[in-house]
């Protein structure tokens, strides 16, 4: 009997298996969140994205300590490469978005007109984005992504991974009819090409960069909501009331099938070619 729970939770080395890892990860996680929704929602006060990203950080660290493993193994280690990845990731961002939007300018779908916030408001939308990229590429392309790689293999990580990133977009608004479903698509194949770009770099900076500079251009610089939430903009859109399907409406670009269609053809360019197998993590 012994021998079983032994094999049951350990595998080679005497090592925990990575699969617990990912249980001892999200039940941590969870004991830290749960009690700080409740008093959020006792005491009327914002569970604010940066809150959220101590807490992910300070799980990580916690699981990182138990198993002995250096914190480095998760965002890898910060030097040239480190920051090419993160420059990279900030033009594929941009492009990401940018591109999309011409598009649909060039076919009058949208135009822009300035929008006169001040340096403050920008700079606001800048922190936010940042924060928000933060917390979701720890989560998500951090521990709970690596231990399920190491477990179970790139593409079942990447599916799952995909998936619970999808469901915590799903209380966004607009995320009902074709806008919703197109949407849901977009944020399922983002969660694969955010993947793949830490599985190509081996490190968090591209995911990072990639997805903090997506949101940017998307929000605080074109004046599209990201994800549903509306954002102040140095631009203002004007968008076509009979193609608003087309451009993503209130939603954001997210919900363009344009967009949609760049994002595919970037997330299966062979500059991403990434492992197959558990190579690397262990």
């Amino acid at each position: 009997m012994k021998k079983t729970i032994a094999f049951i939770l350990r595998g080679k080395g005497k090592n925990i298996r990575n699969g617990w890892w990912v249980m001892i990860f999200l039940f941590l996680l969870a004991g830290f969140l749960f009690p700080l929704i409740l008093l959020a929602d006792s005491y009327d006060f914002e569970l604010s994205v940066w809150l959220q990203t101590g807490i992910i950080a300070l799980v990580t660290i916690l699981c990182q300590t138990m198993r002995g493993k250096p914190l480095m193994e998760i965002s890898g280690s910060i030097n040239k490469v480190w920051w090419k990845e993160l420059f990279i990731g900030l033009l594929l961002g941009a492009v990401l978005m940018l591109l999309p939007a011409l598009i649909l300018m060039a076919a009058g779908v949208v135009r822009w007109q300035l929008n006169y916030i001040s340096a403050p408001v920008f700079l606001q939308g800048l922190i936010l984005m940042m924060g928000v990229a933060m917390a979701e590429e720890l989560l998500f392309r951090g521990f709970l992504f690596q231990r399920l790689v190491a477990a179970f293999g790139t593409w079942p990580a990447q599916l799952m991974t995909a998936a619970m990133f999808l469901l915590t977009h799903l209380d966004k608004d607009g995320m009902t009819g074709f806008t919703g479903a197109v949407a849901g698509v977009n944020i399922f194949i983002a969660s694969i090409l955010f993947g793949r770009a830490f599985l190509k770099s081996k490190n968090l900076a591209m995911p990072f960069s990639l997805h903090f500079m997506a949101n940017v251009m998307q929000g605080p610089v074109l004046g599209f909501g990201v994800s549903g939430d509306q954002e102040q903009g140095l631009l203002k859109p004007l968008l076509s009331e009979t193609s608003r399907w087309l451009s993503g409406g209130n939603f954001g670009l997210e919900a363009s099938p344009v967009a949609l269609i760049l994002l595919i053809i970037i997330t299966s360019s062979p500059y991403f070619r990434t492992i197959t197998k558990r190579e690397g993590m262990v």
